[in-house]
């Protein structure tokens, strides 16, 4: 297993658009940290910001009075920025404190997604790219099982996900550091949960978050790779899957306002974040049953692409 794990990554490594894409990912955190840097150059502190947290907080509740036939997401939104709010004169936590090193970590998390993409495009030529180039039949000639060779190639997925989530981590905080220094006064996450509001560390809060959306990249790269080992096209998979991490959360969103159901859609379950802060899509949707429907998703996924490619004829 070891062996084969090794084959793949040789094959990942000696393709120049693995080091394009790590690359691509690199550049964008510096480019990010370069625009936020010269943006913040004339941003100063509010002095007034109480008064003006004062005066969103009425308009909120007011708004909150008049909101009668609106979907119970826009409620729970307004409920959740008036709780903070309040929770921030009451300690007297500025909203926009010092720019520091986990300030832009957090900024530059939104390249979770650009990961994403490119572990997509790994993980849907990782099967197909061996039937367009012939070489799946130097691979099956091997005494090794076709489980454990496609086994093997799932796990380079899954490291490859990984790596790139953990050099965006690393290189955003080495970006952040250098750029905006470590803060003189840490500022905590305020989180929002079951109507209160708690003070989380800002580090804990980021490897949380970090984490908990490499689950949407995973289920992703996952369907991408079983798109590939069943229609055997890296072009579909990767459009496919593209398509729907683009539109996916969307669709199910507008779904959900209308039909319960929704919460069986695999998009409604990916972000296990909602949890944590207090507003799940579907009312009645819990912790247990999203982690259940992502194993139901997974166990899917896995059963098509390991059933068509143990039962796939090669030899023509």
């Amino acid at each position: 297993m070891l062996k084969l794990l090794q084959n793949e990554w040789m094959k990942i490594i000696k393709r120049p658009g693995t080091f394009v894409m790590m690359g691509l990912l690199l550049v964008t955190v510096v480019l990010m940290g370069g625009i936020i840097k010269y943006q913040s150059q004339d941003e100063k502190p509010n002095p007034n910001w109480k008064l003006e947290i004062q005066t969103t907080i009425a308009e909120q509740k007011q708004n909150l009075v008049q909101m009668e036939n609106v979907p119970k997401g826009q409620r729970e939104y307004l409920e959740k920025s008036i709780a903070i709010n309040e929770y921030r004169l009451e300690h007297n936590l500025a909203p926009n404190g010092e720019y520091a090193i986990w300030s832009f970590v957090q900024d530059a998390s939104s390249l979770i997604q650009l990961a994403g993409l490119f572990t997509i495009i790994v993980a849907a030529g990782i099967v197909a790219s061996e039937f367009n180039w012939g070489t799946i039949k130097l691979l099956l000639i091997r005494p090794t099982s076709r489980s454990k060779i496609l086994l093997a190639k799932y796990t380079t997925v899954i490291s490859f996900a990984l790596l790139m989530l953990t050099l965006l981590f690393g290189f955003s905080t080495l970006v952040g550091w250098i750029a905006f220094g470590m803060p003189e006064q840490s500022t905590p996450y305020l989180n929002y949960f079951a109507g209160k509001v708690t003070e989380e560390s800002m580090v804990f809060h980021l490897i949380k978050f970090h984490g908990l959306s490499s689950i949407s990249m995973i289920m992703l790269s996952t369907m991408a790779f079983m798109i590939s080992a069943v229609f055997r096209n890296s072009s579909l998979a990767i459009g496919l899957s593209i398509f729907l991490m683009f539109t996916g959360a969307q669709f199910t969103n507008l779904i959900a306002i209308k039909f319960d159901w929704a919460k069986y859609i695999l998009f409604a379950n990916t972000d296990l974040m909602q949890y944590f802060e207090g507003m799940p899509l579907v009312e009645g949707m819990t912790l247990p049953f999203s982690v259940s429907m992502l194993v139901v998703y997974f166990v899917l996924f896995h059963s098509l692409a390991f059933f068509v490619f143990r039962k796939r004829d090669v030899a023509a």
